[in-house]
């Protein structure tokens, strides 16, 4: 079987950040008014220290949903691939505080997609290091490394790379998990 490599974040699972940081400020962002690929970005300087304690006592999956079609898709590519979710954890507010993050992710997982092998979640934050046949991610970046087929999922962030910035680096973007189901099965 051929190894498919799937993102979580903004891939699979969406808006939880943003929520998080909304219930946080009592306020009304979209997730595009951060500018960045960082949500908390949105969050004051003289409330960081507040704000990494408030994410600190929470899990983002409590406020995170499942874009729709994912499960159903992922459940659908197991029969044909090796599945693999692979993940960024460290929180890049208080790193400190990333294997809590690691902990609520993987928990998650199992959870929403008792299907999967769970030795096939892999906590990493360099994921060029990973071989795979296919990736699937939100970010360009975590798009890197050898794979006969690269996906970039569209999120908030990425919604401006340009079809030949994607053409140049062999990756097609997918807007949307039938898309993917279409491409992939």
């Amino acid at each position: 079987m051929k190894k498919l490599i799937i993102d979580l974040d903004d891939t699979i699972t969406e808006k939880g950040f943003i929520r998080m940081v909304n219930e946080f400020l009592e306020a009304d962002y979209e997730q595009e008014d951060s500018g960045t690929y960082y949500v908390n970005d949105l969050i004051p300087n003289e409330r960081m220290d507040e704000w990494v304690k408030f994410f600190e006592d929470r899990n983002v999956y409590d406020y995170a949903n499942i874009i729709e079609g994912a499960k159903e898709t992922i459940k659908k590519l197991t029969e044909k691939y090796d599945v693999y979710i692979a993940t960024s954890f460290v929180f890049r507010d208080k790193p400190e505080i990333s294997g809590k993050i690691a902990y609520d992710k993987f928990n998650f997982i199992i959870k929403e997609f008792p299907f999967l092998n769970m030795r096939n979640i892999i906590m990493i934050n360099n994921k060029d290091m990973l071989e795979a046949d296919i990736r699937v991610d939100d970010s360009m970046k975590k798009l890197k490394g050898d794979a006969e087929l690269k996906l970039l999922f569209t999120a908030y962030h990425n919604k401006n790379i340009s079809d030949d910035e994607l053409s140049k680096e062999g990756i097609t973007r997918v807007n949307t998990w039938n898309e993917i189901e279409k491409i992939l099965l």
